[in-house]
């Protein structure tokens, strides 16, 4: 008689649990990376499960048995059972790796340090060098001798001390030419690994052209005769004493340039911007949390984001943008502005001056008399500009529901006053030819003053 209880099943959930328990136990002890073997191997199961229903389906043929092939409710349950068991192992490695990481929150891995052993590479004086980075720190330097050398160290984190050596001792860094070119990468490491960081020490021919590519980490670069260029990383960036431009694309963090002797172009999203002594201009573009600070640029400063678009052609001062505030100090040159809801606030700028703004107040205040036009629009907020006494100007001041205060007084100066609350102020003063002012804005005052 046969056997009324389907064999076929027992078989196939007996070595499902064995597969799978297989599998945890080479997770555990022998740093097998279940994330990556699940995403890229699961279509195995369906053809394992298939497998073993042929094989009782021909069995069951040969016993008179043709049921024993079936699916049943329970491998279904079996199998969906097990897939969230090992998706949850799965996900957990998934938090620990990348979110306890990125929060820097210790989850109890092992780790295991060691220093780089990378032998020097002879190549030109004038290379063109490209550094990539992983996890980890790059700090890039200038020497005399025609070579590329690396130091640094290698860390590494796994689920016991064994499995972090094990995985240490295939990272290294490896100097290879490309090309025209030559490059410095990270070997025996899967890109986006975060166990594994490496941190870079690169001494590099002071006329080669330098570019680094990081995924996470600090960047700094000190000392270059020719062009920087750092692309992408999530970390701090500083750049010193550079004779060529610095192009930085950047997605986190603080950059700070100094004492660049070309131009300096700032891109992406991050956090404070800093530039000082730069004899070219400053170019930045992007969204950026922090202050925006520039010192002494002698080409002056391009600014674009979606709140902001400011243009000076030079700059011998101090410029800051930030928290609501734009303040810009000693220009020399042109300054033309349009943004929106920022407080702004300019200081002796020597030529010509624009300023479109809305929902901030606008102050604009000379100690020398100014020589070129001034035109500043508000809307929603108070003008407030300061001249010295000897200033020669014409100017034109509408203010639509506010007052216009004015400190200056000439036989032709005229203000009148509308019965709606708009003030007009229109005129000379002066013995001299000034410039033309232009002051208009909407719901708030408009005050000129004598400098003392």
């Amino acid at each position: 008689m046969a056997n009324g209880r389907p064999r076929g099943s027992s078989i196939f959930s007996g070595l499902m649990l064995i597969l799978v328990g297989a599998l945890l136990l080479l997770h555990n002890y022998g740093g097998f990376e279940l994330t990556r073997g699940l995403l890229h191997w699961w279509p195995v199961l369906l053809i394992f499960w298939g497998a073993i229903k042929l094989y009782e389906r021909t069995a069951g043929m040969h016993s008179g048995e043709p049921g024993a092939a079936r699916v049943t409710s329970g491998e279904v349950f079996l199998v969906i059972g097990l897939l969230a068991l090992v998706g949850a192992v799965a996900g957990w490695d998934i938090f620990k790796s990348k979110i306890g990481d990125d929060w820097g929150i210790d989850l109890g891995r092992e780790s295991f340090s060691s220093d780089l052993d990378v032998a020097p590479s002879a190549v030109p004086a004038n290379a063109r060098i490209t550094i990539h980075g992983g996890q980890g720190n790059i700090s890039v330097r200038s020497s005399d001798e025609p070579e590329i050398r690396v130091n640094g160290k290698k860390s590494v984190r796994g689920w016991n001390e064994s499995e972090a050596q094990r995985t240490a001792e295939r990272v290294s860094v490896e100097i290879v030419k490309n090309g025209d070119g030559y490059e410095v990468r990270p070997s025996g490491v899967n890109g986006g690994d975060s166990r594994v960081s490496v941190d870079m020490d690169v001494v590099v021919p002071s006329k080669s052209s330098v570019t680094v590519r990081n995924e996470k980490g600090d960047i700094s670069i000190s000392d270059m005769a020719r062009p920087v260029t750092i692309n992408g990383p999530k970390g701090d960036i500083e750049v010193r004493n550079t004779n060529g431009d610095v192009t930085i694309d950047m997605q986190g963090g603080d950059a700070k340039v100094s004492g660049t002797k070309g131009d300096v172009k700032i891109s992406g999203r991050g956090d404070s911007i800093e530039v000082v002594d730069a004899t070219g201009n400053f170019t930045i573009n992007g969204e950026f949390v922090g202050p925006i600070r520039a010192d002494k640029v002698a080409k002056g400063v391009r600014f674009v984001s979606r709140r902001t678009d400011l243009t000076l052609t030079q700059l011998s001062g101090h410029m800051e943008v930030g928290s609501g505030n734009l303040e810009v100090v000693d220009a020399p040159g042109n300054l033309n502005v349009r943004t929106h809801e920022e407080e702004v606030s300019i200081e002796n700028a020597g030529g010509k001056i624009k300023v479109d703004n809305r929902n901030g107040n606008v102050s604009v205040r000379f100690s020398f008399p100014p020589k070129e036009d001034i035109e500043i629009y508000n809307a929603s907020a108070a003008i407030t500009l300061g001249l010295p006494e000897s200033a020669n100007f014409e100017i034109q001041a509408d203010c639509h529901s506010g007052d216009i205060d004015s400190e200056f007084e000439a036989d032709s100066l005229k203000k009148t006053n509308s019965g709606s609350g708009d003030s007009h102020l229109e005129g000379k003063y002066g013995n001299g030819r000034g410039p033309k002012i232009i002051l208009k804005t909407s719901y708030g005052s408009i005050s000129i003053h004598k400098n003392s």
